[in-house]
């Protein structure tokens, strides 16, 4: 039985977890992407004019006298107007004001403030627009970015179920895949890959470091280590370079892991010669992204008091505004899509909020105190260091701090509450597991659904006007129609509750410890 047990976990884990979670996630994303008019995500016309030329070769913007940003040259093809994002602070006004990208109206230039920011995500992002013109192009940007995230939400759920205490992890990745997430892996922001990478380093760093501690029974058999160490590199290096914070939130993750793992697997991690040699490509990756931040001039630069609120405050005036906007923030992060112009109403959120009680409710009662206190350092984490790093730099900045920008510590305590409670020591609620990750990924499930048809009526008809008339008279349509999206949007939907509640039963089934063999001793002799 323990034999069959273990091939269930191999199999899942080797063969149709990473592709069925690859290819849902990459759907909901790439929906999203065509659901949300050109440059109507948060900094895209920015992150795309950079993508653009740097693939055409220009990495760095070039100044211009009496222009405050960068600017980047653009082909004839993609020409800029600042119409096109007519629409944007104004959610009672549908996306068919503007004019397209490449109208003639358009300049061959655009001023980016993100001119100088890390080149390797506008190369991994950029290249579509190399064989597509205009709006077409910036689609093809952001179903590129779209593969890259699904692909690491695709890892992490794959090592997630792979290995020992795993009947609880499916809940924990499966918040990976609500709106505000698949809506920024299917843009073009490096915000997204900076969220996917995280999710990814979240689930396998601490695998990894299980995988070294060889204490207690054992279990059925983790990914093999050099896998295990080739996510945790890819992502380690794709969080580091994504945003000029990267190194920053690289340290942030990586020191969680290690309260939640224990001392004993970390000192073994760093006691093993063939650690050093992932370790220095972390290293070398983590380097070049600070040295390019401080020699190519893509940190902030001091703001004028018209560009943000409280520039020149002091750190605790800094510090103290943003944790009284913790709750607007964990808003942000939930759903205001747009240029933050478009919140959902206030009805919907309790899904997400209902979903995430759940599961930290039953982590919070279930788990032993060491537990709790891992768990606590990680919300408290996730609370705090947005107001810390903000108090920090608002002097010069003022509060640029949104919403989106703390994702990645937000599910970090998702996958860690479920990391917990998949311990033995939390072995008394281990029957309830199927049961609530079916509720709480179909209340996920449901957010997004309702976010989706949300936006979607924000920007065919502009939200002051009844949702009946999507139907009776659209002012704008997506690619495929707005009726269409929608749909496939649940279909989708369903299918990612289907396989997350699957993979909950499937590890529940699996998820006994495998005896350990004793040596054989030869039968003593009869008296």
């Amino acid at each position: 039985m323990a034999t069959s047990r273990s091939v269930v976990i191999s199999d899942i884990g080797k063969r149709s977890v990473f592709a069925f979670a690859f290819g849902i996630v990459f759907a909901l994303a790439a929906l999203w992407a065509l659901a949300s008019p050109i440059f109507s995500v948060p900094d895209e016309s920015a992150h795309a004019t950079k993508a653009i030329a740097q693939v055409r070769g220009q990495v760095i913007g070039h100044e211009v006298p009496g222009i405050k940003h960068l600017v980047v040259d653009l082909p004839e093809e993609y020409r800029y107007s600042p119409q096109i994002v007519c629409f944007a602070f104004h959610p009672e006004t549908p996306a068919n004001c503007g004019v397209e990208l490449g109208d003639p109206s358009g300049t061959t230039w655009f001023n980016t403030w993100v001119g100088a920011y890390n080149p390797l995500y506008y190369y991994a992002v950029g290249w579509p627009s190399l064989l597509l013109d205009g709006s077409a192009g910036i689609y093809g940007m952001r179903i590129a970015s779209a593969l890259i995230g699904s692909m690491f939400i695709a890892f992490a759920f794959q090592i997630a179920v792979a290995g020992r205490r795993s009947r609880w992890m499916p809940l924990g990745v499966a918040f990976a895949a609500m709106p505000m997430c698949v809506y920024l892996f299917g843009s073009v922001n490096p915000n997204g890959i900076e969220v996917a990478s995280a999710v990814a380093l979240w689930v396998a760093l601490p695998r990894l470091l299980e995988s070294l501690d060889d204490r207690g029974p054992t279990f059925s058999p983790t990914p093999p280590p050099w896998y295990l160490w080739f996510v945790v590199t890819l992502a380690s290096v794709a969080l580091t370079t994504a945003r000029a914070l990267g190194p920053l939130w690289l340290v942030v993750v990586v020191l969680l892991c290690f309260v939640v793992s224990g001392w004993r697997p970390v000192s073994v991690l760093f006691t093993r010669a063939k650690s050093y040699w992932w370790l220095s490509v972390i290293a070398a990756a983590s380097l070049f992204s600070i040295f390019w931040t401080l020699g190519g001039g893509s940190l902030s630069s001091q703001a004028e008091k018209s560009d943000a609120p409280m520039v020149g405050a002091t750190f605790i005036q800094g510090f103290t505004y943003v944790v009284r906007a913790t709750p607007d923030f964990l808003q942000q992060a939930l759903g205001i899509f747009g240029w933050a112009d478009s919140p959902l109403p206030s009805w919907t959120y309790w899904s997400a909020v209902a979903a995430s009680a759940i599961l930290l409710m039953l982590a919070f009662t279930a788990v032993r105190r060491r537990g709790v206190v891992s768990l606590t350092v990680v919300v408290a984490a996730s609370l705090l260091i947005p107001a810390l790093v903000q108090g920090y730099s608002v002097s010069q900045t003022g509060i640029i701090w949104q919403g989106r920008y703390g994702l990645f510590l937000y599910l970090g305590v998702t996958i860690v509450a479920s990391w917990l409670l998949s311990r033995a020591e939390a072995a008394g609620i281990a029957h309830m597991s199927v049961r609530v990750t079916w509720v709480v990924a179909s209340l996920v499930g449901t957010f997004g659904i309702l976010a989706f048809v949300f936006v979607m009526q924000r920007y065919v008809i502009g939200n002051t006007v009844p949702v009946s008339a999507m139907w009776k008279n659209p002012a704008w349509q997506p690619p495929l129609g707005w009726p269409t999206l929608v749909c496939l949007y649940v279909l989708a939907t369903v299918a990612f509750v289907a396989v997350v509640g699957l993979m909950a039963m499937r590890t529940a089934r699996a998820d006994h410890p495998v005896v350990r063999e004793s040596p054989t001793v030869p039968p003593s002799p009869r008296a």
